[in-house]
């Protein structure tokens, strides 16, 4: 297992690189989202892929890849935020540059289509990402103060500490686990099934988080994960948000609660549901790679230090 490195805390004047390795964006949303960032005393680089258009890619293949490697390359940015998700970033994983990236660690955030990037950066290039909210988030009209409270952390580091303060949370397996917090979206974790980055839950703290999928649908792939040995490799689990996942083409279905029990609650792993991580609002962001505790008991979720080197 390579070993665990950290990107450094951003400061004052830092520039920030902004980056569309998935679906083409709102190049104006965008703009207008970058204020939030200057706001706060950082400098903003949109790159070439901002304004690309290729299909429902944010530009080809090579111009996604090419500009990630060239902005973790580039001494001048100090970090790298998504623009946003959608599709297509399992089809850049073969032509990004790990070694590169791990001589050159930086901030590296996003979530939804990211997933599939964190799982490759950080077991590939044992750097610490971010699943954090995007340019599309901060661009919202009626963005939630603690969803544009995440990145001042990267200025001020702190240690993520999730209780009910933030959200109700409720026990599927009761007990504690301690391990590396690893996961993200759903439909891009089992996309990393039988790949070369697919994603390793032994031991690890695994959070999973969705939106507009049917339960069905959402079934099909718990499934899939637990037939993988993903539950039951875990120390345990943090069910988040599951967004509009409703039926719809199949109005007599099963509930969320009964798919989760059958799926996970069966691993016998502690389980907490309820996290306000992924397509919802507030959005917490979580440090992918950092050890944390979890307790079913206390309905805590806390991190043992930074996701950046202070």
């Amino acid at each position: 297992m390579v070993e665990l490195i950290k990107p450094r805390r951003l400061s004052p004047g830092d520039t920030v690189g902004i980056t569309a390795p998935a679906s083409w964006v709102d190049t104006e949303q965008v703009k207008a989202a970058s204020a939030t960032l200057v706001n706060m005393g950082l400098k903003v680089r949109l790159g070439d892929t901002v304004f690309m258009q290729h299909g429902y890619l944010a530009g080809t293949d090579e111009a996604r890849a090419g500009e990630l490697n060239a902005m973790f390359a580039d001494p001048a940015i100090k970090a790298i935020i998504c623009a946003r998700g959608g599709y297509g970033t399992g089809r850049i994983a073969d032509l990004l540059d790990y070694k590169l990236i791990r001589a050159n660690p930086k901030i590296f955030w996003g979530y939804s289509d990211i997933t599939f990037l964190h799982a490759a950066i950080s077991q590939i290039a044992g750097l610490v990402t971010f699943h954090g909210p995007m340019m599309i988030d901060l661009g919202k009209d009626d963005v939630h103060p603690l969803t544009v409270q995440n990145y001042e952390t990267l200025l001020r580091p702190s240690v993520l500490r999730y209780t009910e303060e933030i959200s109700p949370l409720q026990s599927l397996v009761d007990g504690e686990a301690l391990g590396p917090i690893v996961g993200g979206n759903l439909s891009l974790i089992v996309s990393t099934l039988g790949t070369p980055y697919e994603l390793d839950t032994r031991g690890k703290l695994l959070f999973i988080e969705d939106i507009d999928e049917e339960p069905y649908r959402l079934d099909r792939m718990l499934n899939q994960l637990k037939h993988a040995g993903k539950f039951s490799d875990a120390a345990g689990i943090l069910i988040c948000d599951f967004n509009n996942c409703v039926p719809n083409k199949r109005k007599v279905s099963l509930t969320l609660e009964e798919i989760f029990n059958d799926h996970i609650a069966s691993a016998g792993k502690p389980t907490l549901s309820g996290f306000k991580i992924g397509h919802c609002s507030p959005n917490i962001a979580v440090p992918i790679g950092v050890t944390a505790r979890m307790s079913t008991y206390e309905k805590l979720l806390a991190c043992t230090e930074p996701g950046v080197e202070t």
